[in-house]
């Protein structure tokens, strides 16, 4: 009897109906989020270029307690607060990914990694590049690392209607590895002057919440004010505070027991998303995004070198990075892509992933900590390059929209049909590379 041989990992495979029903509660939350987002950044620049003043004395108005070492202006509560939920929410997505989605299977996973890894390494080196040879700092090299997921699939949801499934899960993928990474990038390079009593505290507080976890406790009024502690002492411990979210987001049990509909992680998932896509992010984007936006503010995107280093890096060097990483991955692996999609498309949501908003927008701010006009100049760069990446990605996903539209099969009367095997190709076979002739006719 022969030994079956074994079938190769699908890049970008169809998904189970579970992942699917997760898949379209997420894009329709972070859709939402996206468009809520916008507004906000709208409303931030509006505000700020007619009320400057007041814009300023708003985000830089301090309260809170200072015998705990928080007396914060807005502005950092809500880049230190309020996105300590945004990345809360995104530990839990990435332990759900590792437990019980595309990351679960480490072949497969592969995949998203190195094309999220590609993703942000070769944006690093586009803006290392362009400030060696323009004399500009490297303090900034990890601005244009990091992927917007809420306007990223907010563009997809309007654009790419008639696109296959699989690139939105692609997108939502690579966007939860690439947080990944961003979070890795804050702990370790944007960390100074430790206090190892307050971190050893938050150490203990992340460790009594990983025991009540385990112990099946139950109850928001236990939760939530350790939640907060744990915030305030790494706060206070120099590593960024957001951390602390993060570590309690992947501390949730994600997998299913018997009997149970949904995990623990998905349920607080599914209370808690709603709060950070439609009011900690947007709050944050209101009290960050606003900046001065004049004709010498925009020459400056596009002849300082740290500014002209964030614009290519988001719009050149995350598509080159996402597609070329993708491409050695498929190349030199025993993935396949998936019969569903082409290489154009991959190119287009590699596109797409050079909106980097928010966390571009934090990593600036930290970088550049007291240059408050090269921090200006370097958040302009940030809206000028993610708009830049939105629009090219939105003209190639409309083409890609066309395509498929094009190869649908139509009636008698010319009407398009119901997605189909694609005009020419065998009506066996939907793989992008099917030409007629491929295939044998049948005896």
């Amino acid at each position: 009897m022969a030994t079956p041989t074994p079938s190769k990992p699908t890049f970008l495979r169809r998904l189970s109906l579970p992942e699917r029903t997760y898949l379209a509660q997420a894009l329709r939350a972070e859709t939402v989020g996206g468009v809520l987002l916008l507004v906000a950044a709208i409303a931030a620049l509006v505000w700020a270029n007619t009320l400057g003043a007041g814009y300023e004395s708003v985000r830089g108005f301090h309260l809170g307690i200072s015998a705990l070492g928080l007396d914060l202006s807005i502005q950092h509560w809500a880049a230190d607060g309020l996105l300590a939920v945004f990345f809360f929410v995104a530990g839990i997505e990435l332990k759900r990914e590792l437990v019980a989605g595309e990351l679960r299977d480490p072949k497969a996973a592969a995949l998203p990694v190195i094309a999220a890894l590609c993703g942000m390494a070769v944006p690093a080196l586009v803006y290392a590049l362009v400030n060696t040879f323009g004399g500009g700092s490297l303090d900034g090299w990890a601005v244009p690392t990091a992927t917007d997921i809420a306007f990223a699939l907010a563009v997809l949801a309007v654009i790419g209607t008639s696109l296959p499934s699989a690139l939105r899960a692609f997108l939502l993928t690579l966007a939860v590895v690439d947080d990944l990474f961003a979070i890795l990038i804050i702990a370790v390079f944007f960390t100074s002057d430790l206090d190892f009593v307050a971190l050893g505290g938050a150490a203990v507080g992340l460790v009594v919440f990983w025991l009540l976890l385990r112990k099946g406790v139950r109850g928001w009024y236990i939760y939530i004010p350790l939640a907060l502690v744990n915030w305030g002492l790494m706060y206070n411990s120099g590593v960024h505070a957001t951390i602390a979210g993060v570590a309690m987001g992947l501390m949730l049990r994600c997998h299913r027991t018997e009997g149970e509909d949904h995990s623990p992680g998905e349920h607080i998932e599914h209370l808690v998303r709603p709060v950070s896509a439609g009011l900690a992010v947007p709050l944050f984007a209101l009290f960050s995004a606003g900046v001065g936006i004049s004709g010498a503010t925009l020459a400056d995107v596009f002849t300082r070198p740290e500014t002209l280093g964030v614009v290519l890096g988001l719009v050149v060097g995350k598509a080159i990075g996402i597609f070329g990483g993708t491409w050695l991955a498929a190349r030199f692996t025993k993935a396949e892509l998936n019969d569903d999609l082409a290489w154009p498309d991959v190119f287009a949501v590699a596109s797409l992933a050079g909106i980097g908003f928010t966390v571009s927008l934090l990593i600036g701010e930290l970088a550049f900590d007291g240059q408050d006009r090269l921090t200006d100049e370097v958040k302009a760069a940030v809206l000028v390059g993610s708009l830049t990446a939105a629009v090219l990605a939105s003209v190639l996903l409309k083409m890609r929209v066309r395509k498929y539209k094009a190869d649908r099969p139509r009636d008698r009367d010319g009407h398009p049909g119901p997605p189909g095997p694609a005009a020419g190709r065998h009506p066996a076979c939907r793989a992008p590379s099917c030409r007629p002739g491929r295939h044998r006719r049948a005896a």
